[in-house]
């Protein structure tokens, strides 16, 4: 019988998209190797076995045309968001999806937006910590911002190597570190270069509870202070810890103290949501986190319900 909890962070695309980037030479993992495949039926066992009522399906990859493929990011983005609407036309209590976006420019991105939005009626956007090198904050998305925020549509944060991850990666899985620093790095770049100033509606939602964000955010904050660029916007402290008050945050990998101390030193229990990164994380970690996550001390009984369901449904009332 379908659980309780709503899953935000869970990834899965259709054998038709799997086999495109497969067929580009590329890779989903962040360096490791998923020893799960996903289909609808493993995903739905899955979920049976951790009390899961719903999951929001993504794939936080951004893929830009190439001089030999021009349109490959487009197709390729269609490709999964237009699975994803088949997946939640089958199993419309089970699945929502946050809709992928081609890395090519603002007017291609628009246009999948409208579509995945408009037409496939999916549940949101994931945007990767940096499109084809762009980051949260980098004039090339403002579009883009400007229209999800004029929608009030989610945005799922997620982290996706840096453009010199050949350099700091040190050959291992970028999961480690890299994709929690690329996370926070977004973020304050978002932040100083004015982003929650012209766009303070955006609704967010950051993966790993933010990475290393809520650790740095009161030293992003007096940074304010301490001196900006000289191009940066004219923000302070009251501003940072403002924005990251009202950001939300999910527990794949950050169901520990490690994580949500920090977390709930920027933030309230209403902004945390439950997530798990299955495959992409494996089932026995997933089970490692979750029990980190329901023995946390700091939560009430209330709070806990509230993270592994009841703060979901106020952003997706569909699956109440």
């Amino acid at each position: 019988m379908p659980g309780q909890r709503i899953d935000v962070h869970t990834h899965g695309v259709s054998d038709g998209a799997i086999a495109m980037i497969a067929g580009r030479g590329f890779r989903l993992t962040g360096g490791y190797k998923i020893s799960v495949r996903w289909t609808p039926d493993a995903a739905l066992a899955y979920m049976d076995r951790h009390d899961i009522a719903a999951q929001i399906m993504s794939m936080p990859v951004s893929f830009a045309g190439a001089d030999d493929d021009p349109g490959f990011g487009i197709r390729l983005a269609r490709t999964v968001n237009e699975g994803h609407a088949e997946l939640i036309a089958k199993y419309p209590d089970r699945f929502g999806a946050f809709a992928t976006l081609p890395a090519d420019g603002p007017d291609e991105a628009l246009a999948e937006i409208s579509h995945a939005l408009d037409e496939l009626g999916l549940d949101g956007v994931v945007l990767t910590s940096n499109m084809a090198g762009h980051y949260l904050g980098d004039p090339a998305l403002e579009p883009v911002l400007a229209e999800l925020e004029r929608r009030q549509a989610l945005i799922f944060v997620h982290p996706e190597d840096c453009p010199y991850i050949d350099v700091l990666g040190f050959g291992r899985p970028s999961s480690i570190v890299e994709f929690p620093f690329d996370t926070a790095r977004t973020v304050t770049n978002a932040l100083y270069t004015g982003v929650f100033q012209r766009y303070p509606n955006l609704r967010m939602i950051l993966a790993h509870c933010g990475g290393a964000l809520p650790t740095l955010g009161w030293r992003i904050g007096e940074h304010t202070v301490m001196g900006r660029g000289p191009e940066d916007a004219d923000i302070d402290p009251a501003h940072v810890a403002r924005v990251l008050r009202g950001l939300y945050y999910e527990t794949a990998l950050a169901g520990s103290r490690n994580s949500l101390l920090p977390t709930l030193e920027v933030t309230t229990p209403d902004h945390i949501l439950f997530g798990t990164d299955w495959p992409a994380a494996p089932e026995s970690t997933v089970i490692h986190n979750i029990h980190n996550l329901t023995s946390f001390e700091g939560f009430t009984e209330d709070e806990l319900r509230g993270v592994e369901r009841d703060n979901a449904l106020r952003l997706f009332p569909r699956f109440a």
